[in-house]
C-alpha cells in the first residue's frame, strides 16, 4: 500500500517546514512548496519530499504545481500554510499593503483549495488544513487585515464544511498563539504612523514579549497531524495553551467584555 501524501504550501520555514519533517518522519510522502525551491538546503536530501515552486499569489503556478503534484502522488491532504503577518494602524497601510495581506493570507488559501477540490472529490476522500491564528478567532488592535484574512479563513472554511461533507472531504483550521518563528523577522510586515505611536510602542513590545516565549513549530506540526489523521467532524484546532486561554477568557465574559478587557491591557485605559 502507498504512503499517504500531504501537500504543504509556505514550507521553506517556520511551521511548514516543521510540518514537513513531522509527516516525512511518520513515513508520509511529502510535496513541499515554497517560492525558491532552489534555495532550500535541508528538505532537498529528505526521501520521499519533493520540492515545488509555489507562490500563492500567483494563480497560473497555483495551477501547474497542483497538477504536477498529484501527477507525482495521490494527495491525501492539503497543509494551506503559506502567510505572513501585517501589524498597523490601518490609515498607515496602503492599498497594495492590504492587497497582498489578503492575496496572500485569504484568496490564496481559497485557491488553493478550490484546485484540489476535484481530486479530493473523485477520490471520495481528502483532508484540507490551513493555518489560521488566534487572530483568526478574536482581534487585537495594529492588526486589522490580517484578522480580516484570518478571520476570513477560519469563516470560509466552516462554510466550506458543508459542501465538502458531501463528498466525504474534511477541512479543518489549527489556530496557534506565539509560535518560536521568524514571525517578527522574515514573516512579518509593519507600518508606522505617527497618530498611532503609544499603541505601537505598547503593542510592539507586548508582542514581542509573548512571541518570546513561542512554543516551538514542532508542537503545531504535531496539532497538523492529529487533524489529518483523527478522522474527526471537526473544524477548529487551537494549537497552544496561550490561544486556548484567551478565547476561553472571551467565550466566557463575551466578545464586546473581552474586546475592552484587550484594550485596558494594551492601552492601560
Amino acid at each position: 500500500m502507498e504512503n499517504k501524501t500531504i501537500f504543504i504550501t509556505g514550507a521553506s520555514s517556520g511551521m511548514g517546514k516543521a510540518t514537513a519533517r513531522y509527516f516525512h518522519e511518520r513515513d508520509w510522502n511529502v510535496i513541499a512548496t515554497m517560492r525558491d525551491p532552489g534555495k532550500e538546503k535541508e528538505l532537498i536530501h529528505l526521501e520521499n519530499v519533493t520540492l515545488l515552486p509555489l507562490d500563492v499569489t500567483d494563480p497560473k503556478q497555483i495551477k501547474n504545481t497542483v497538477a504536477d503534484a498529484i501527477a507525482t502522488h495521490p494527495i491525501d491532504v492539503v497543509f494551506n500554510n503559506a502567510g505572513y503577518g501585517l501589524m498597523g494602524a490601518m490609515e498607515a497601510l496602503t492599498d497594495e499593503q492590504i492587497l497582498k495581506e489578503i492575496n496572500t493570507n485569504l484568496i490564496g488559501v481559497i485557491r488553493v483549495t478550490h484546485e484540489f477540490i476535484p481530486h479530493f472529490r473523485k477520490r471520495q476522500s481528502g483532508v484540507f488544513i490551513s493555518t489560521t491564528s488566534m487572530g483568526g478567532l478574536l482581534a487585537f488592535p495594529l492588526h486589522s487585515i490580517y484578522h480580516a484574512a484570518k478571520f476570513g479563513v477560519q469563516g470560509w472554511s466552516e462554510g466550506m464544511s458543508y459542501e465538502l461533507g458531501l463528498h466525504n472531504i474534511k477541512i479543518k483550521t489549527v489556530a496557534p498563539g506565539a509560535v518560536a518563528t521568524d514571525f517578527l523577522g522574515r514573516s512579518l510586515e509593519k507600518a508606522l504612523h505617527p497618530a498611532y505611536k503609544e499603541l505601537e510602542d505598547k503593542l510592539f513590545a507586548t508582542t514581542e514579549s509573548m512571541m518570546s516565549q513561542g512554543v516551538s513549530p514542532e508542537r503545531i506540526a504535531e496539532v497538523v497531524y492529529e487533524a489529518a489523521t483523527d478522522d474527526k467532524d471537526q473544524v477548529t484546532y487551537i494549537a497552544t495553551d496561550d490561544a486556548k486561554a484567551a478565547y476561553n477568557r472571551r467565550l466566557e465574559i463575551g466578545s464586546e467584555a473581552s474586546r475592552i478587557e484587550i484594550r485596558k491591557q494594551i492601552l492601560g485605559r
